[in-house]
């Protein structure tokens, strides 16, 4: 599982790095910019996942027909431009027009979908933890060095470090990331495909949590830069000194959330302690106090940490192996959407009415994310077969399609094997094998 996923992992951790080494300081220089706004720098610092929004979809489909490889290259390429565009701005359009840009390399759906195709199911979320724990290392160290830099070279230097960052991803792309397994499936489903995406009720409360945790992650870096500089009278070079705390914090509360999620079940609880956290967080980070506004920033890092780790990988549970590039695809998108729409509200709500109303339009959110978690479902209690079509040829498995608790089958063409998934509450292995004779 390691050797397959820690290249990915090292991919988005890369690309992510790029991204999370201008968040600690973006606000404070976009502000600082010709014909700046406190809306267009909230544009500035959510306005690339707009077009990640626009495009999710559309390379995870891509992928799901020309191969994942091919599409996340093209992304990274999209992504140095993009950058490139970013560090020679000289005035908030142009800034804006690098992050769509940035943005519009959407490849977060498709690395997703390509571990979920490397890696079998029962060790698909501790694959996912892995790359948690990989971006999140990469979150630490970007906000150690992104106040350093930026403020000893210009943040414009932050930018020119990404685009050569996001050029690495592409070597190790190439020499590290081997092609996904070709796999084909038990029936054709291409009409069914996005009803069952979108109207699937478990899905939907997932794409609603990516969507509101991303929008408090960029609301987040908003106010937590311009309060600790403007209000509280930080040095920029020593914002690292609230950040690493906090994100350490984080990185500490990943290992036991997917624990509780995957070995005990408990993946309910581990979302809802992390709206929790939310709520608290920015309930401190009202006070003028530096203690408690600090306090509410390691809440913050804690409750975002807690969900890492184990949402991609319950998303990826909900949908059946031929949607898994448009569910991820879709469930992504939700995400970016969040963070475009937290930097743009943000924006607005800083400008006309304070960090106050910031807050109390967390708490109430908060208050009906709860509500609606309550309704999701677990994911059934699935187990997979792996049989060998030496062993069982392929005709034979058109007899579980009306079989009690098989949720589906497909094949692995690399691997010569037939995945039988199936709730283990409702049928056995054994009683499938029986079957299968």
């Amino acid at each position: 599982m390691i050797k397959q996923v820690l290249p990915l992992s090292g991919i988005l951790a890369l690309r992510f790095f790029g991204l999370f080494i201008v968040m600690p300081v973006l606000s404070l220089y976009a502000l600082e910019m010709e014909g700046a706004t406190p809306i267009l720098m909230g544009i500035a610092i959510g306005g690339y996942a707009l077009t990640q929004v626009l495009l999710q979809i559309p390379f995870g489909l891509v992928s799901d027909r020309i191969g994942r490889k091919k599409t996340i290259f093209f992304g990274l390429l999209v992504f140095v431009l993009g950058s490139v565009v970013c560090a020679m701005a000289e005035s908030i359009e142009m800034l804006i027009v690098g992050r769509f840009l940035q943005g519009a390399g959407a490849i977060g759906g498709v690395v997703s979908a390509m571990i979920a195709d490397l890696v079998k199911e029962e060790r698909r979320t501790k694959a996912m933890a892995v790359m948690g724990a990989t971006i999140s290392m990469s979150f630490t160290a970007a906000m150690i060095l992104g106040p350093i830099i930026g403020s000893s070279f210009g943040v414009d230097k932050l930018f020119w470090l990404t685009a050569l960052l996001a050029s690495l991803a592409i070597l190790v792309l190439f020499i590290n990331v081997p092609e996904a397994p070709l796999v084909s499936y038990s029936f054709e489903a291409e009409e069914s495909r996005w009803q069952e995406v979108l109207h699937d009720k478990n899905l939907q409360l997932m794409n609603l949590t990516n969507f509101l945790q991303k929008a408090f992650m960029t609301l987040a870096f908003l106010i937590i830069p311009l309060a600790l500089v403007k209000g509280m009278h930080f040095e920029h070079q020593d914002l690292w000194k609230v950040y690493i705390p906090a994100a350490i914090l984080g990185v500490l509360s990943m290992a036991p959330a997917a624990i509780l999620a995957e070995k005990k079940g408990y993946f309910k609880g581990v979302l809802l302690f992390g709206i929790v956290m939310f709520a608290l967080s920015y309930t401190c980070m009202v006070s003028r106090e530096p203690w408690l506004f600090i306090l509410g920033v390691m809440l913050f890092f804690i409750g975002f940490s807690a969900h890492e780790p184990i949402m991609q990988s319950l998303a990826s549970k909900y949908a059946k192996a031929h949607q898994k590039g448009a569910a991820l695809g879709v469930f992504t998108s939700f995400g970016y959407l969040g963070s475009f729409f937290g930097g743009l509200l943000g924006g607005h709500f800083y400008q006309w009415f304070g960090i106050f109303s910031i807050a109390c339009f967390v708490g109430s959110v908060s208050i009906i994310w709860l509500i609606l978690i309550f309704r999701m479902k677990n994911p059934a209690h699935q187990k997979n077969l792996y049989l060998s079509l030496l062993e069982y040829p392929r005709e034979r498995f058109s007899r579980l399609l009306e079989m009690e608790g098989v949720l589906e089958w497909y094949v692995n063409e690399n691997e010569r094997v037939a995945i039988v998934k199936y709730d283990q509450s409702s049928v056995s292995g054994e009683t499938i094998l029986e079957r299968m004779k």
